[in-house]
């Protein structure tokens, strides 16, 4: 079956590039790689609610640019470019209290500089959609960021 990834990445790879960053501070793990998705589930819990206890607007969109900027980076070679996001919006369209939401990641646009990457989330329990996100992301080459780290650590620890 032909795929979109640059090559064969494994959940478990997936799950090693969690270490120390938000996607593991927040709980996101990731579900499944498809053809040409990616999805993630996401606790709605205390880690990711705002002060009136519903899924928070900006945990939405943690787990769209999560989504998205890992599935960039599988489309792409590792050893010579990186994902960066450029803009993120999201569309917010029903309250979530408890349990998981469910992100699938799908591409809209797979570009040499440009990719647009589209993220529905919805609630685990019920199949309804809770939010939808759009997220662009530039292709740029291995060094361009001057802080950037050496290579990406892959490590189950978390």
């Amino acid at each position: 079956m032909s795929t979109i990834w640059f090559k064969e990445y494994t959940l478990d790879y997936l799950e090693g590039l969690r270490n120390a960053n938000m996607g593991a501070h927040i709980g996101i793990r990731f579900a499944e790689i498809g053809p040409d998705f990616l999805t993630a589930k996401m606790p709605v819990d205390k880690r990711t609610t705002q002060p009136f206890g519903i899924l928070h607007g900006g945990a939405s969109c943690v787990l769209s640019e999560t989504l998205g900027s890992v599935s960039a980076w599988m489309t792409i070679d590792p050893e010579k470019y990186r994902a960066v996001g450029l803009d993120i919006n999201a569309n917010h369209i029903r309250a979530v209290t408890k349990g998981n939401v469910i992100g699938v990641c799908t591409p809209l646009h797979i570009g040499r500089r440009t990719q647009v990457w589209q993220t529905d989330i919805t609630e685990e329990e019920t199949g309804k959609r809770v939010a939808i996100s759009r997220l662009t992301v530039a292709i740029i080459e291995q060094g361009t960021l001057s802080t950037q780290k050496e290579t990406v650590i892959v490590s189950r620890e978390s």
